[in-house]
């Protein structure tokens, strides 16, 4: 367990010192447009590092490098890692760099996919798509390359699970789309879900960024657009962003619980394709509708909340974890689309100060909660709350920090457009990709609970 802030001050007055994670709840002097000294937060958030930490087994004796202990999956890492990454840029903080090395290599896997020999029995789609966007987090923000002869950069990495991931894009069923898995034994085959489809648009959008070879916006939008023919994605003013749907119906019986990470990744990719195009009037207007949907749906009294699960108090492992990446594409949309800061920040600054005083659990007195709006801590603990804390934390540096990079702006990591085309456990489908000139690339984020009873009469569970 983890560590303590203290009650929050009415104040507003600037930072002092930062010894404890206390100092953190002085986050009231963001009701003015005073900036944010960057020592007190990252020494806050260096605590909260700690606490994630706690859960990983990579540096205990008999432990996996790069796996947190049980029972946390190892799409969970990914997402974890990627907070870490954020922190590191935001932070200029080298104190991790070696176990984030250590673990990114040790999970890549013999083909540098993100198919690791550990993981071919259970691995989905959406979890390969979590690593993949943590190790093009790695790519944008110019993490240490790697020093081991014959891995190659993280951008070939990114490329890598790109590459795989729309090798098997299923064009026989339901017009397009992945599915949930990608080996025919496990439970969820039949399943396409918006999680593994908002990995592949984020990280096909992000290659496109940052290679600035069209080839991956084309695919970005191929991927969004069956999102919203098969009514995954509402484009509504506020817009709805459901679960996924079954083969076995053509994916016409919807899956309507909305999860805060499906909505996250999915307004992530579109504020990156923003970006791409220069201000496309068509994305922007994508990004305000899928962003009203998110505020809408994922805050209450301007703070974050898992709407879907947390009043009932039944929010599993997974979902615990979902305001993590979901802080984090925030983080982006907010830069890249900067006429939507004006409604991004005053959220994550009240979510943020929420969660700090959130943090006061523990025997070290600062182990975070899952409840935000609970006044002190809730009693929840564990590495989903931790590294939501860690991420909304994190948003507080954003605009204080470059923007991701590109390679023609700051980016350095080498690339292989070809990465990952030899591997042939994974290309269940043949889909052909011509990537021209310069490059081309979850979660057991196990799509949550379908609670609903879908055709061929199976309930589904997370693993």
């Amino acid at each position: 367990m983890r560590a303590k802030l203290s009650s929050i001050t009415s104040t507003g007055a600037p930072f002092t010192t930062l010894t404890t994670l206390a100092s953190l709840t002085l986050f009231t002097l963001f009701t003015g447009a005073s900036a944010l000294s960057l020592d007190p937060v990252c020494s806050a958030t260096a605590l909260v590092t700690d606490g994630l930490l706690d859960y990983y087994s990579g540096t205990r004796y008999g432990g996996t490098v790069g796996m947190f202990q049980p029972p946390y999956y190892w799409w969970h890492a990914g997402e974890a890692f990627g907070g870490m990454i954020e922190n590191w840029f935001l932070c200029q903080n080298s104190t991790y760099e070696t176990l984030l090395m250590d673990a990114f290599i040790a999970q890549t896997g013999n083909n540098y996919d993100y198919i690791p020999e550990n993981q071919t029995m259970v691995e989905g789609n959406d979890d390969q798509g979590i690593w993949g966007l943590t190790i093009m987090d790695a790519v944008e923000r110019n993490f240490t390359k790697p020093t081991k002869d014959g891995v190659p950069g993280w951008l070939a990495m990114s490329q890598a699970v790109f590459n795989t991931m729309w090798a098997r894009w299923d064009t026989q069923h339901c017009g397009g789309g992945l599915r949930w898995q990608i080996f025919t034994w496990n439970s969820g085959y039949n399943y396409k879900n918006t999680i593994s489809n908002a990995c592949l648009f984020n990280l096909a959008a992000r290659l496109g960024r940052y290679t600035g070879n069209s080839t991956y916006l084309d695919v970005a939008d191929q991927v969004f657009d069956w999102m919203v023919s098969v009514g995954y994605v509402v484009l509504g003013d506020t817009a709805n962003v459901f679960d996924g749907a079954n083969i076995e119906d053509n994916c016409t019986t919807i899956t309507t619980f909305e999860w805060s990470y499906n909505h996250g990744v999915v307004l992530g990719g579109t504020a990156f394709m923003y970006n791409a195009t220069n201000g496309s009037s068509v994305w922007e207007d994508r990004v305000n509708r899928i962003l009203k949907g998110a505020t809408t749906y994922f805050f209450r009294d301007s703070i974050m909340f898992e709407s879907a699960c947390q009043d009932t108090g039944k929010c599993n492992n997974d979902q615990r974890t979902f305001k993590a990446i979901f802080s984090r594409m925030l983080s982006f949309t907010a830069v890249l689309v900067p006429s939507t800061a004006s409604t991004i920040d005053p959220l994550m600054q009240s979510s943020a100060q929420a969660a700090a005083q959130s943090c006061s659990g523990g025997t070290d007195g600062h182990t975070c909660g899952l409840n935000w709006q609970h006044s002190g801590w809730d009693g929840m603990y564990g590495l989903g709350e931790q590294m939501s804390a860690l991420e909304v934390m994190n948003y507080l540096l954003v605009h204080d920090r470059p923007a991701p990079y590109t390679a023609a702006a700051g980016g350095s990591s080498v690339g292989d457009a070809s990465a990952g085309l030899n591997s042939t456990a994974t290309n269940v489908f043949a889909n052909s990709l011509n990537i021209r000139g310069k490059d081309k690339a979850g979660a057991a984020i196990v799509t949550t609970v379908i609670l609903g009873t879908l055709a061929g009469g199976s309930i589904w569970m997370l693993f």
